[in-house]
């Protein structure tokens, strides 16, 4: 898997390369530079409000009895962000690495891994929502669009992945737990108690449908306002696009995302994504690649500090637990 994902984040770098060439650097250079630090600052900001939005989506699927931090969850969920934006790693690993995160500021194992799980669910949910959104309205502009029915198929699978994933946590989940168990079991003493916990917490969490529908409402409204990021950068180039349009390439940008999630860093499939979409709702494709670079700017731009923060803390959390 490592090695796939290092040959995926290589052909993907391959195509976005190509891909600025064949529509010339320099006009995309030029379509950057008519952004200014304010407005950059300004689509900096609006994604620091996504976190804030996302991470209370994941902090209400935590049962009341569970220590109530929202700042902890949102910080895990950037953490989770700007691992999956700047780290060569698949989205598997942010994920791993978002819980870690929170369970290093006091939140247990048990319920920071478990509750990822489910608030991934979620938000899965809500993409394929968010996704059928864009689908609607790319039926409305471009109704003889070659992408219609290969969504319309996708979406169908997505939604029973999702809910067949859902079975796997909830139905299925003491044969696997019995598996990992044995497996586990060979390296660790403890590995029964802790299948045992997790499966608890898993079951736990479930219950609760009520939150489980907020956090559903909360990761869509999330999935809007990264709609709307991608309208802000469309308008900060000066392309005069709608609004409807912009949430259409961005709902359908995050459908082609999520099928080549092994890819790390989402390299190439952002640029072609931006380009071919853009192009069917009559942005020219160097202004839909400028928008792709400013996007990837502003995610270096606050993964860098995050990661470091993070980091730190790691540090410092060997350092008091190391033996004298």
């Amino acid at each position: 898997m490592k090695r796939l994902s290092y040959i995926l984040a290589l052909l993907g770098l391959l195509v976005a390369v190509l891909l600025v060439s064949y529509y010339g650097f320099g006009n995309i250079v030029t379509a950057i530079s008519r952004i200014g630090w304010p407005e950059f600052g300004f689509i900096v900001g609006w994604q620091v409000l996504v976190f804030v939005i996302l991470g209370l989506g994941w902090d209400v699927i935590i049962p009341s009895a569970s220590m109530r931090r929202p700042f902890v969850l949102i910080w895990g969920r950037m953490v989770r962000d700007a691992s999956a934006n700047c780290l060569p790693f698949s989205q598997i690993g942010a994920f791993v690495f978002g819980a870690r995160a929170v369970n290093l500021h006091g939140i247990d194992w048990h319920t920071a891994t478990a509750s990822t799980v489910v608030d991934v669910t979620a938000e899965f949910l809500a993409q394929i929502a968010f996704t059928c959104i864009g689908l609607g309205i790319l039926l409305a502009r471009a109704p003889h669009s070659a992408l219609a029915l290969p969504l319309e198929v996708g979406i169908g699978l997505a939604v029973l992945a999702c809910f067949g994933f859902v079975w796997v946590q909830k139905g299925a989940a003491p044969v696997f737990a019995r598996i990992g168990r044995r497996i586990a079991g060979r390296w660790f003493a403890d590995a029964g108690d802790r299948f045992e916990l997790l499966q608890a917490e898993l079951g736990r969490i479930y219950s609760h449908t009520g939150r489980l529908a907020l956090g559903f409402v909360i990761h869509l409204i999330g999935w809007i306002a990264t709609g709307a990021a991608g309208w802000i950068a469309y308008r900060a180039l000066r392309v005069p696009i709608d609004f409807a349009n912009a949430l259409a390439i961005e709902a359908l940008l995050s459908a082609a995302a999520a099928v080549a999630f092994l890819v790390p860093l989402n390299a190439g499939v952002q640029e072609a994504g931006y380009a071919g979409l853009g192009a069917i709702f009559g942005v020219p494709p160097e202004l839909s690649l400028a928008v792709s670079l400013l996007r990837r700017a502003r995610d270096l731009v606050l993964a860098v500090p995050i990661l470091l923060i993070w980091q730190l803390v790691e540090m410092r959390r060997l350092r008091m637990h190391r033996p004298n």
